[in-house]
């Protein structure tokens, strides 16, 4: 899909961040999000040197992104990153409420390179009873509850 201009420029500038963040013991990946024309948040992916496996780009950018915001809405953002998000940053993504994202490589050529997700892909589209991790409920009374209390909250913050 042809990019407009400054589009193109926040896309660049997140392959950039990628590159750079290899040079400095980072994953191949980055991601930039911009407000109304401006950059907000710009990150590589930082699983191995921060021993964090939550660490990528586009959730490290959104937390960022959020802060610096000061709200969890980031509905008005758009992220442009290095590489199609994988599933755990697609959540990310959604629970951001980001309405539109841009990428450079994808899901294919990212599992070519060592960073296979399908299985995750896979995963999430099975029942619980189905996955090759073990998924036990208990005290769901318990749990249940918890979202009682939360319902009857006067000012809960819905998100």
């Amino acid at each position: 899909m042809k990019l407009k201009q400054e589009e193109r420029k926040f896309l660049e500038m997140a392959i950039r961040t990628a590159e750079e963040n290899m040079a400095d013991g980072g994953g191949p990946f980055g991601a930039v999000i911009v407000r109304n024309g401006k950059v907000v948040a710009c990150s590589g992916n930082r699983v191995v040197p921060g021993h964090d496996p939550t660490a990528h780009a586009e959730v490290m950018a959104i937390r960022m992104a959020a802060a610096a915001a000061g709200t969890h809405d980031l509905s008005d953002c758009v992220i442009y990153a290095s590489c199609e998000p994988c599933p755990m940053c697609l959540g990310a993504i959604y629970w951001a409420g980001i309405g539109r994202v841009v990428y450079a490589s994808d899901r294919h050529r990212a599992a070519a390179a060592g960073f296979n997700d399908k299985h995750i892909y896979e995963e999430l589209s099975l029942d619980n009873s189905d996955r090759t991790i073990a998924m036990v409920r208990s005290l769901a009374g318990e749990g249940d509850r918890i979202f009682r209390l939360w319902e009857d909250l006067p000012d809960k913050v819905s998100y």
